[in-house]
Formats: C-alpha cells, sequence, structure tokens
C-alpha cells in the first residue's frame, strides 16, 4: 500500500484521523484474510471446545457448592459416595483447625471468560457479523458492544452496593427493568445474533467478575484473619454468598443464549426476539431459584 492511497473511495489516509485510517486499514486487512477459512473455523472450534468445557466445570462446580450448602443448612454433616470412595463433609463458620492446603476454585471461570471473549472477538468482529454504520471506521455495533462490556459492570456493581442491595427483591427488580432495557436496546441496534450473544458475554463477565473481584477477595479476607487468630468479618462471607446467588440466577439464561444460535426462528431471528430472550430469562432464574431450593 503506497503512502496517501484510500481504502475508502474519495478519502486519502493524509486526511483521516490516525485512529480512524488504523482501523480502515485492519478492517481491510480482515476482509482480504477471510479467505483462510481453515484457519478461522479450526480456532472456532479450538477455542469453543475449550470455552463450552470450562464452562462445564465451572457450572458444575458452582450448582454443586450451592447444593452442598443448602443441604448442610438441614444437616450437621453429610456423606457421599464416589468412584470408590467416600466423603464426609461438614460446614464450619470458623474453622477449628486449619488444614495446609486450602482449595480455591477460580481458574474455570477465568478460562471460560478469556475463551468466550475470544470467540466474540473471532465470529462477530473479525467474522463480519457486526457490519453496520461506522463511526471513526469502527461499526457502531462494535463500540457499542465493547462499552457495554466495560461500562456495565461499574453499573452492576453499584446497584448491589447501594441501598437497594439491602432488599434482594428490589435488587432484582430493578435489575431485571435495566437487563431488559439493554436487551431491547441491542435488539433494535444490531442483529439479533449478534445481540444476543453480547447480552450473554455481558452476563458471562459480571459472573466471572463476581468470582474475581468479589466473592474471591472477600473469602481471602476471612482466611488471612483466621489465619491470624481473629474472628473473621461474617458480612464478608455473606456478601460473596450474595454474588454466588447471582451467579447461579444468570448462567441458566448464559447457556440459553449459547443454546439459540441452533434455533434461529424461535430466538433471535423472532420479531420479538427482545420479549423472548426476556421472559425466557425470567424462567432460567426459576430453574435456578428450584435448583437452590433441592
Amino acid at each position: 500500500m503506497t503512502a496517501g492511497v484510500s481504502l475508502i473511495p474519495g478519502k486519502t489516509g493524509a486526511h483521516r484521523a490516525p485512529l480512524q485510517y488504523a482501523m480502515t486499514i485492519f478492517q481491510h486487512t480482515v476482509s482480504q484474510n477471510r479467505m483462510d477459512y481453515n484457519l478461522s473455523e479450526w480456532l472456532n472450534l479450538f477455542i469453543r471446545w475449550v470455552h463450552v468445557f470450562a464452562g462445564i466445570l465451572w457450572v458444575g462446580q458452582t450448582f454443586f457448592f450451592t447444593w452442598m450448602d443448602r443441604t448442610l443448612e438441614r444437616e450437621k454433616s453429610m456423606w457421599l459416595v464416589h468412584s470408590g470412595g467416600f466423603y464426609v463433609v461438614e460446614k464450619q463458620k470458623v474453622p477449628e483447625a486449619l488444614p495446609r492446603t486450602l482449595h480455591w476454585f477460580r481458574w474455570e471461570a477465568a478460562v471460560t471468560w478469556v475463551s468466550g471473549m475470544l470467540l466474540l472477538i473471532i465470529v462477530y468482529y473479525l467474522g463480519g457479523l457486526m457490519e453496520n454504520e461506522l463511526l471513526g471506521g469502527v461499526p457502531i455495533s462494535v463500540l457499542v458492544g465493547f462499552l457495554l462490556l466495560v461500562t456495565a459492570w461499574f453499573i452492576y456493581e453499584a446497584l448491589w452496593r447501594s441501598p437497594l442491595a439491602r432488599s434482594e427483591p428490589v435488587g432484582a427488580v430493578v435489575s431485571f427493568i435495566l437487563f431488559a432495557a439493554v436487551v431491547y436496546g441491542l435488539t433494535r441496534l444490531m442483529n439479533g445474533r449478534a445481540a444476543y450473544i453480547h447480552v450473554g458475554a455481558m452476563l458471562g463477565t459480571f459472573m466471572s467478575a463476581n468470582v474475581w473481584l468479589r466473592i474471591l477477595p472477600f473469602q481471602r479476607q476471612m482466611v488471612a484473619a483466621m489465619a491470624k487468630g481473629i474472628p473473621p468479618d461474617m458480612s464478608l462471607g455473606e456478601q460473596a454468598k450474595q454474588r454466588t446467588k447471582h451467579n447461579n440466577y444468570m448462567v441458566v439464561p448464559v447457556v440459553f443464549i449459547m443454546l439459540s444460535n441452533h434455533f434461529p426462528v424461535a430466538t433471535y431471528g423472532n420479531q420479538y426476539n427482545w420479549l423472548v430472550l426476556c421472559v425466557l430469562s425470567v424462567a432460567g432464574g426459576v430453574a435456578a431459584k428450584t435448583l437452590r431450593s433441592r
């Protein structure tokens, strides 16, 4: 490419802002490289495999610990059998003795989120599924999708650290109203498939950030206090439990969104795709609550 040669008719590189020009070159390069279909397919397959497998581990562990927590509210201890061994489990607010090794479950969340973001970039941002009017050389839907993932967490965090968090039903209603507004707005701006996957990416970001920025730090503070012989702040445990509950409720809609790609007529391709997602998200929350109460 020679200096000053435009990739868009009527424009020259010398008269375009650096970022806009760079994005134009990037998009041109991507469009030229779409012929490498095999590479794209193999990346998609491998990363999706990692994403699904890590998600299975994460979701399975989440519901297993939720079930144990609920069961141990009714029983002093429980015993299980699996793979030829017997396991005796009991719940202690403050451990009588700290074993040498404390097992944390966190990398499943990180791998699921990172692989999901890579899929979003490969399939949607580089796959040409986000093309619409340009703003500064970047598709508007890409900008909105990126800003959504950055800002939505801070809005969610502010909401659940505000006085509204003292009443979970009120917080849940406000959260759902905001969720429905996001779904409606995205389905007006993007094609249905892209809108659905960005909602899933938003919820997945909430879940992963809950694990890494809230649940684990709260629990680490409690462990550090116990290691020093100081009574732990039990309110931290309650906050961690609340975020775990949120993750339980969000994971069912996220899995539904992952499956929706296979049923376009009933889901994202539907005339009322935003309403379908909202209704089924409520159904997913009810299903999660049912699983929590078992």
